[in-house]
């Protein structure tokens, strides 16, 4: 192939990269009746204290690669609150005051948010835990690495490593995350396949776990987490393979005498199988078959995680 050709297959690969129908719009929700706007000069997200007199469990919920503080992360963070939590909804880029895309977020903007979240006074500081989805769960895990105090950590559709970051106007994003602003160690994508530009990203990260012992300090060191972990994963996810990764951070913390790791793998779910069970009447409803699995295997998965998610964070069996 001449490297005429090859100049043009690249052209049309970032093109597609950049149109791709699967890149959402960064949406910033209003908190609603039941929550409240934090700005402040390191802190964007929705607060939604817990009713009561007495202090309670809380936690800080991260959504993905989505940005913002989107539609579903919004409901998950009602939905939690209407359990007797106090949640700190983080927006940690495409927010005022954070980074645009999803690179070199720094580990201390969660740092200060959890800071801010255990000196409320509705909240007890021995019940807090973080709960993140997809690179909201990479960054829960790595946060949690870092807060011993944590009760427990809850990873939707989870990471084992540290990948590099997202940004729809490059192919070569740096790193996702920073501290003390350095770039944390990454494992590289894989190669480029055709599949990708049809929507299957998940031959970047299968093909870059190839690559995992050639990078070992890309791996989260989950053995550092001190609280309960829970992972849950879909088997037929196709953005990426995080029912193997969430089996890679339950055999690392076994194997260093780490945490507890609970895994939740559900068959005929994907990407979508973590979160607030919908109703079939909801608008959302058929898209969380987008990433893998059916509709109803990942509605099914929701159903049955969800009560889970709820008793671990409220400190239940």
């Amino acid at each position: 192939m001449g490297g005429g050709a090859v100049a043009v297959m690249i052209a049309v690969g970032v093109g597609l990269w950049w149109w791709t129908p699967w890149w959402p719009r960064i949406e910033i929700t209003a908190p609603g009746p039941t929550g409240q706007r934090i700005a402040t000069r390191h802190i964007f997200a929705n607060y939604y204290p817990a009713r009561g007199q007495q202090r309670g469990p809380a936690v800080l919920l991260l959504g993905g690669s989505e940005g913002g503080i989107g539609k579903s992360v919004t409901e998950d963070a009602r939905a939690l609150q209407s359990q007797g939590l106090s949640v700190l909804s983080l927006g940690y880029f495409g927010v005022h005051g954070q980074p645009t895309s999803l690179e070199r977020v720094p580990l201390e903007t969660f740092d200060r948010a959890l800071a801010w979240l255990r000196v409320r006074r509705e909240v007890d500081p021995q019940r807090t835990s973080v709960f993140g989805m997809s690179k909201g769960a990479e960054a829960a895990l790595l946060v949690a690495t870092r807060h011993p105090e944590l009760r427990a950590v809850i990873a939707g559709s989870p990471s084992s490593v540290v990948w590099p970051g997202v940004n729809r106007h490059s192919l070569d994003p740096a790193a996702s995350w920073s501290v003390g602003g350095r770039s944390l160690p990454v494992l590289p994508y894989g190669p480029l396949r055709p599949s990708l530009f049809l929507g299957h990203l998940g031959t970047l990260y299968s093909g870059g776990l190839k690559g995992l012992s050639r990078h070992p300090d890309a791996i989260i060191p989950v053995e550092k987490i001190v609280g309960a972990v829970l992972l849950t994963c879909g088997d037929d996810d196709s953005l990426w393979p995080s029912c193997e990764m969430a089996r890679q951070v339950q055999a690392r913390a076994d194997r260093l005498h780490g945490p507890q790791v609970t895994v939740l793998a559900y068959r005929h779910a994907g990407h979508e199988s973590v979160g607030v069970p919908l109703s079939p009447k909801s608008s959302d409803f058929g898209s969380l078959s987008r990433w893998g699995g059916t509709t109803l295997g990942n509605n099914g998965a929701r159903a049955d995680g969800w009560p889970k998610i709820i008793d671990l964070l409220r400190g239940g069996p």
